[in-house]
């Protein structure tokens, strides 16, 4: 089986990668579950102080793999779309192996981060990003919602009115735009990206190990995440179902604009 994620360490710091360049990190399920795997064995090495999660060649991630979506019935079912309240679960558990893990975890963005894989990020604790980057929530151009997270997570972040403006409209928005916004937590050149990330990690492991991961979990928990990720599944089982978003996948893959029925 290809190595779809990449681990190695520097110093303290466990490194993830996402490891599809040649798709742009394009996300299927079998990159999810190597991603939940690395995530054990970060915990598992004592020591570790924090998780850096990047991904391979220019790209962090392009979201998920719409060429793939066929294969999602290998691991979930014939009737996947009838019961997608289990895919979007098993999605969004690995998500949250990440935002719950007792190390610190900094995501560094470049290129793209788009649909889920923007969800990858804001399920770490920070974003750091590189100039130019893009970021965007494009799935209701698809007929349906960020359901890994994305929904609940981005407002907890930015506020419900940058969150509507970002998730109601699809559109990609630069560095600068997320940073302004409190999207992302520093901004550095591309090729010096892994040195700030670095050094960021080191700043956190400067601190106390248990103070830093009862800290997280005391903020993580001040927001009622778990209910907002239910809403999501709900809608996400209703949407998968609908003409529109089989016409949205078809019509985007084809690069042509959808014409939306309401059903």
């Amino acid at each position: 089986m290809p190595d779809y994620v990449l681990t190695r360490s520097i110093e303290q710091v466990f490194i993830i990668s996402l490891n599809r360049p040649e798709k742009r990190n394009a996300i299927h399920w079998p990159m999810m579950e190597a991603l939940g795997n690395a995530l054990d064995i970060a915990e598992q090495t004592e020591s570790m102080r924090s998780i850096i999660l990047l991904g391979e060649g220019q790209v962090f991630s392009s979201g998920i793999d719409l060429i793939a979506f066929p294969e999602i019935a290998d691991t979930f079912g014939e009737n996947w779309r009838e019961r997608m309240t289990s895919v979007t679960a098993a999605y969004q558990g690995v998500l949250n192996k990440l935002e719950r893990s007792n190390l610190p975890t900094i995501a560094l963005l470049r290129g793209f981060a788009l649909g889920l894989g923007l969800e990858l990020a804001l399920a770490c604790d920070f974003r750091l990003a590189a100039r130019h980057t893009h970021m965007g929530l494009p799935e209701a151009r698809l007929g349906l919602i960020p359901d890994v997270g994305g929904t609940t997570r981005l407002m907890r972040l930015i506020g419900p009115s940058r969150a509507k403006e970002l998730i109601l409209t699809g559109r990609m928005i630069t560095t600068e735009e997320a940073e302004r916004w409190g999207l992302v937590n520093r901004v550095a050149p591309a090729g010096d990206l892994l040195d700030v990330g670095v050094s960021f990690a080191r700043e956190i492991a400067a601190c106390a190990p248990l103070a830093v991961s009862y800290a997280k979990n005391v903020i993580n928990q001040l927001a009622d995440v778990e209910r907002g990720l239910q809403l999501e599944a709900l809608a996400q089982n209703h949407l998968i179902q609908t003409d529109d978003f089989m016409h949205g996948v078809q019509a985007m893959l084809a690069k042509e604009t959808p014409h939306w029925h309401g059903k």
